[in-house]
């Protein structure tokens, strides 16, 4: 015979909590690697100052709303938060290796 108090007993981290991690992991984290990839790309594009941050501005939209999207499309919570914060980090770190534009 089965016990019952196996099969009723609360996960705690399943269903709304779950979701409000990724969530949190999809907005916060998603517009950290976007701005992070916008500050890195005009960092890197070979135009003036004011244009090259423009476009990095620009193309960041789409690159955040892509990434919300996946974060939501991707089964694995864990790839989203290494994808998202990990995507982040490395680009600050370029951004800060490269140092100020001349």
């Amino acid at each position: 015979m089965t016990d019952r108090r196996d099969i009723a007993a609360p996960r705690p981290w399943t269903g709304p909590a779950l979701m409000g991690l990724r969530c949190a992991s999809a907005f916060v984290g998603g517009y950290a690697a976007a701005s992070a990839l916008a500050s890195l790309l005009a960092r890197l594009l070979p135009l003036a100052r004011v244009e090259a941050t423009g476009w990095g501005m620009i193309v960041s939209f789409p690159i955040y709303a892509g990434l919300l999207l996946w974060a939501f499309h991707e089964p694995r919570l864990s790839r989203v938060a290494a994808v998202l914060w990990g995507s982040a980090a490395v680009c600050v770190a370029l951004v800060m290796a490269l140092g100020p534009r001349a």
